[in-house]
């Protein structure tokens, strides 16, 4: 959201499934920033598109739009999928000699060399899928229990672990920004020294913050997260 006295702008990535609602009321707790969650296809207002299914094309598609915005410093936040989504964008506006960005919130998640720990879901059918999501957290149970939305959300879902799960890291040189890391204390997906292994991939260095909560201690201490982002970007 426009912002005029901000001195930094900070794109939002989101969770498998996820949209840009997941930061509403964000701005209001970051006054330094011009907060602009990204409208990734396949969910909320762009429901009718498609969702990508390989990291590079997403990549590559929102490079195109993150650049005209890139006249003032920038950093990118990430959780969960969207961290890895936020890692891959700043390579590829490396890749493209665009302004880095100021600095990379990477949040539970492993560090992209890591190698994936769970099944791969998007083999899985139906039935295993759902488990798999109910296992996760994040979906709210009212999709479970209503068939109509799980046909709306589910074919979005499925696209996102596909791209999840289907990435593999291409070595490249390090970033040339420092890395902030968050992770969930009783986080069972991704542990805190698979978040802390991020700082390979960093020249500037990389600083590891625990919260209290499973994967999705976004949500349950949105709070704490952030004043914690806060007093990082003041």
């Amino acid at each position: 959201m426009p912002n005029p006295s901000a001195t930094m702008r900070l794109f939002c990535l989101p969770f498998a499934g996820g949209g840009a609602s997941a930061y509403r009321g964000w701005g209001q707790a970051l006054p330094t920033v011009e907060l602009y969650p990204v409208r990734l296809p396949g969910r909320e207002a762009r429901l009718g598109e498609s969702a990508f299914t390989v990291m590079r094309d997403l990549v590559e598609s929102l490079a195109d739009e993150i650049v005209p915005y890139a006249d003032k410093p920038f950093a990118l936040f990430g959780h969960s999928m969207g961290a890895l989504v936020s890692f891959e964008l700043a390579r590829a506006l490396r890749r493209r000699g665009a302004r880095p960005p100021a600095m990379l919130f990477l949040s539970a998640h492993r560090a992209p060399h890591l190698p994936l720990r769970r099944l791969p879901l998007a083999g899985m059918n139906d039935a295993e899928f759902l488990e798999a999501l109910r296992r996760f957290g994040g979906t709210p149970p009212e999709v479970f229990a209503h068939q109509e939305l799980l046909d709306i959300v589910l074919p979005t879902l499925r696209a996102d672990f596909t791209l999840c799960d289907g990435y593999r890291h291409v070595p490249e040189a390090p970033l040339d920004c420092p890395f902030i890391l968050y992770a969930g204390r009783q986080d069972s997906e991704v542990s805190p020294a698979e978040v802390e292994a991020w700082g390979e991939h960093t020249t500037q260095g990389a600083r590891l913050r625990l919260f209290p909560g499973d994967h999705f201690f976004l949500h349950s201490n949105r709070d704490l997260l952030l004043r914690a982002m806060a007093s990082v970007l003041a």
